[in-house]
């Protein structure tokens, strides 16, 4: 019988965490779904534990790669595989509440064409609460949540990907297989550019903080990401924008190329930003960082 939803969870080298994470979706208080799990090319214990889950339940179906691919092809192998009406996005270092597919499935009962996502309670390596929720930790506690939030998402990602949407609806879009870490937050924009979102403030799952999921351990590559992404919002969307929120995209690119040490074009995006609003607080804090990258070059961070 096809499932009604379709979990995907992707895995690289979470040995230390995916028995947490296999059993958060198992132990669901809504049982009708299947389990996909794609390993992208584990070198660690990850596949042993996968295929020990997947003897014990049938609901699990695990593809392997033979090679590291990126997440974004590992999602999009998933989605390949998914039968179930309904998508939920998983990671294999996260912790899923027992009630998330329950509340969130509420949510589509009403309006399957809406993009369900909750609040998460932030935990530490050992999987220890750590007091803050990931609203907090993103600096998105004042800004727009639910209904049409896609001019809020252009100026920076604030969305917990732990997403539960119609399949119909993520199939049309996928995952970007040219982004090597921002394929999420395109795929969250594209997502607010066709669809509603419906945001549920009680934290449904646990997001893991930890070395693995950080910028700064590949920030010339995020910088990179963040300059083709920047660049193709402004030519898909910038008729559609306002001029507040294309400064935001030219300021982040300006950003990145000053971290990469590529002067002129950040001047140049620098200065678009400018001619859009010169006396704007935040394009004087850019420029106040584009001088600072200029005669301190740094380029661990972006």
């Amino acid at each position: 019988m096809t499932p009604l939803i379709s979990v995907i969870m992707a895995s690289y080298n979470h040995e230390q965490f995916i028995t947490e994470s296999i059993e958060g979706v198992l132990n669901q208080t809504f049982a009708d779904f299947e389990l996909i799990i794609v390993d992208d090319g584990s070198f660690d214990n990850s596949r042993e534990i996968i295929k020990k889950y997947a003897e014990q339940d049938p609901r699990i179906c695990t593809v392997f790669h033979e090679k590291n691919e990126g997440i974004s092809k590992t999602y999009n192998d998933a989605l390949d595989t998914a039968k179930g009406q309904y998508i939920a996005l998983a990671s294999s270092d996260d912790i899923w509440n027992k009630d998330k597919l329950k509340k969130q499935l509420e949510v589509l009962n009403k309006d399957e064409n809406l993009v369900v996502w909750s609040e998460a309670a932030i935990i530490d390596l050992k999987g220890k609460l750590t007091g803050r929720l990931f609203t907090e930790m993103v600096k998105a506690t004042r800004r727009k949540k639910s209904g049409d939030i896609f001019e809020e998402l252009v100026r920076g990602n604030y969305i917990c990907a732990h997403l539960f949407v119609k399949r119909e609806s993520i199939n049309a879009l996928r995952f970007d297989e040219n982004l090597k870490y921002l394929n999420d937050y395109k795929l969250v924009l594209e997502l607010a550019n066709n669809y509603r979102y419906q945001f549920l403030p009680a934290p449904l799952v646990k997001y893991r903080i930890h070395k693995g999921n950080t910028i700064n351990s590949d920030a010339s590559n995020w910088c990179k990401d963040m300059i083709n992404f920047s660049e193709e919002v402004l030519q898909k969307y910038g008729h559609k924008i306002s001029s507040r929120s294309k400064r935001k995209v030219f300021l982040a690119i300006a950003s990145a190329n000053s971290r990469l040490g590529n002067v002129s074009k950040s001047r140049k995006s620098l200065y678009k930003a400018v001619k859009l609003n010169p006396f704007d607080w935040l394009t004087v804090i850019y420029f106040a960082r584009y001088l600072r990258n200029i005669l301190f070059p740094r380029k661990d961070e972006c």
